[in-house]
């Protein structure tokens, strides 16, 4: 299986987050995540580990804002132009705005402080020196995946199945249109799906634990790509504000969108149930491919989710998904339990190793 990752994911590595409450802690979303999965990855006889291509900014601005976009290359350089910033704490100083805008009817601000309370969503998407050029090779991987899926599917008329996994970091589901949230500076996996689905319909299942606000952001008014996020209820889990059962698309996205709220403590028959439910959209939609949005976090014991998926459970979910038989692009998301991390996502992505489909 073709495995895309670049190194270059080591180049945003911030030394803090502010987490719930104001508790400033270490980053949970660290460059060990990607070792762990490489490590578990290692000790396979399928697992090809791929450089990225790099695409340019034109399938990137076709999802995002340019105004985003270039507060991200900018914001590092023009804040800390002709001034020297420190952190007295730990001598690795982040950007992070004072104050965040209610997304009313908001004016964009000349400051860059301003502009990242505009362009940011939340505490954890603070950016450092390279978070730019992290997030770019990022999304470059799931793109190289989703060219590589929509090529062999091409290329091999009589198996119409290949996977590829998008080894992403920073993750992405969180990254909206023109906002950077939860970890994600650019929705690699939306990158992706809005690429392939210039060759055809596109369905794109979310199963991180926390619900995909940014990926609903980028297609909901959209009927060409199918959006399905199994997550934690927002009423208690992040994102809060998204992620609810009555948001189903709007205009021509009507019944487009899907989200499957699930409870606390929900485990691997519940979920699985819930899969079922997602794979019937799936195949009453029927999509040319599938992108799927890989999240870790829905395992027992991770600092991050509530739920109680086994390791075995990882492998009945990608079974499940298996069982499409449709060209399939993996795209890694979150998951910080890192002591199981890579084991949870050899066991997930290896139900889709399909022997001579590569």
């Amino acid at each position: 299986m073709k495995i895309y990752y670049s190194d270059k994911h080591r180049r945003h590595n911030p030394s803090f987050e502010v987490f719930d409450g104001g508790q400033r802690v270490p980053y949970l979303e660290t460059p060990d995540r990607m070792d762990k999965i490489l490590a578990a990855l290692g000790k396979t006889d399928w697992a090809e580990i791929t450089e990225p291509e790099n695409f340019g900014l034109d399938p990137i601005l076709a999802v995002h804002d340019p105004g985003y976009i270039n507060f991200l290359s900018t914001a590092w350089d023009e804040w800390t132009a002709g001034q020297p910033i420190s952190d007295p704490i730990s001598n690795n100083p982040i950007l992070l705005p004072a104050t965040f805008a209610l997304r009313r009817r908001p004016h964009i601000p000349v400051s860059v402080l301003g502009r990242a309370g505009y362009y940011m969503m939340d505490l954890s998407a603070c950016l450092v020196e390279n978070t730019y050029e992290a997030a770019l090779v990022s999304a470059y991987c799931a793109l190289s995946g989703a060219k590589f899926i929509a090529d062999n599917w091409l290329n091999t008329p009589v198996n119409r199945s290949s996977t590829a996994f998008a080894l992403c970091r920073p993750p992405g589901h969180h990254a909206g249109k023109d906002y950077a949230a939860g970890y994600c500076f650019i929705n690699n996996a939306a990158v992706a799906a809005n690429c392939l689905s210039t060759k055809g319909r596109v369905a794109l299942l979310d199963i991180d634990y926390h619900a995909c606000n940014g990926t609903q952001d980028i297609f909901y008014d959209r009927s060409d790509v199918l959006t399905i996020s199994i997550h934690g209820d927002p009423d208690y889990e992040y994102p809060y504000f998204v992620g609810y059962l009555d948001e189903t698309g709007v205009g021509d996205g009507i019944n487009f969108h899907h989200n499957f709220p699930l409870q606390p403590g929900t485990t691997d028959p519940m979920y699985l149930a819930t899969m079922d439910k997602a794979i019937n959209l799936i195949r009453d939609f029927a999509p040319k491919y599938l992108v799927v949005s890989v999240g870790a976090d829905i395992y027992a014991g991770d600092p991050l989710g509530k739920f109680k998926i086994t390791r075995d459970g990882f492998h009945e979910i990608g079974k499940k998904i298996a069982n499409l038989e449709l060209p399939t692009l993996m795209v890694m998301e979150g998951g910080y339990n890192n002591d199981a991390l890579g084991e949870n996502v050899v066991s997930f992505i290896s139900a889709l190793q399909r022997s001579g489909k590569r």
